[in-house]
């Protein structure tokens, strides 16, 4: 039995993935071909269009994902979690694509790698996105790039306000970059990307030390609170959720910094991506 859940009105709508995180924690990273053993798995609601949505939701906005999820107990987990997170996921499109994965090791100093398979989020369509009357967009890039350019385009259309976290990072056309605002980078895509700052604003996530709001007035560096991490997973996507919530509420570029990155130090202090509130399948 699948779960959706519908809202009678949205302001942030997420284009982006759905993945069950299988999460392992190691005391160190192995090396090539060598072997480590971990802790049991834990099995989490992750993906970075999910971990978004669930942030702008726990921000108090009214919040619709667009993506796509198998026919399958993992589809089934990730639903019900979106749903009892306030997320309206009747734009969740259930394929016969198995559910994506995402492999996570976290070692103790709460760093983590990944590696995903996209899964039924590579199903996702143009024809799948829909952004009703949304003041903002968010996208991010686990599903079709040619999706999250349509999604754009048609927000600049319909006056939404786009927000694109590059994230993984690919390459975005000039016409998609000339009118977000913001895009939010981290600091190594920032120096990997020569002209990304053609966007209308920028943030550039600087990890422990905050952020750095590019707008054509300046640069400001907001900085971040001091936390304990236990589990860096999913950060980006908190801020970039807690940002777009407050920028549907009408807060200007800075402000929505500031609550963003305050939200994303207090997501670092738990385990997993998004707070885990119904059992994995099989449990």
């Amino acid at each position: 039995m699948f779960f959706t859940t519908k809202l009678d009105r949205v302001d942030v709508v997420v284009v982006g993935s759905a993945n069950a995180d299988l999460v392992v924690s190691v005391a160190r990273r192995p090396s090539a071909g060598e072997t480590v053993l971990g802790s049991d798995t834990r099995v989490l609601p992750g993906g970075k269009g999910a971990n978004t949505a669930v942030a702008a939701a726990r921000n108090g906005a009214a919040v619709s994902l667009v993506g796509a999820v198998g026919d399958d107990p993992y589809g089934e987990f990730l639903l019900k979690s979106l749903g009892s997170a306030g997320v309206d996921t009747t734009r969740v499109r259930k394929v016969t694509t198995p559910t994506g994965l995402a492999f996570i090791t976290v070692t103790p100093d709460g760093e983590n790698s990944i590696i995903v398979s996209p899964g039924a989020n590579s199903a996702l369509t143009e024809a799948d996105v829909d952004l009703g009357d949304a003041r903002v967009l968010v996208a991010s890039l686990e599903v079709p790039i040619t999706v999250v350019e349509h999604a754009v385009a048609l927000a600049a259309r319909s006056g939404v306000r786009a927000v694109v976290n590059l994230s993984p990072v690919a390459e975005l056309s000039p016409d998609t970059l000339a009118v977000l605002d913001p895009l939010i980078v981290n600091e190594h895509e920032a120096r990997a990307l020569p002209g990304f700052d053609c966007s209308r604003s920028v943030v550039v996530t600087l990890g422990a030390r905050g952020a750095d709001v590019v707008t054509p007035e300046g640069t400001r560096r907001i900085p971040a609170p001091q936390v304990d991490a236990v589990d860096t997973t999913g950060a980006g996507d908190a801020f970039t959720g807690a940002l777009a919530a407050h920028l549907a509420r009408g807060a200007d570029l800075v402000a929505a910094t500031e609550h963003a990155i305050a939200y994303a130090a207090r997501s670092v202090t738990h385990q997993g991506a998004q707070p885990p509130r119904v059992a994995p399948p099989g449990k």
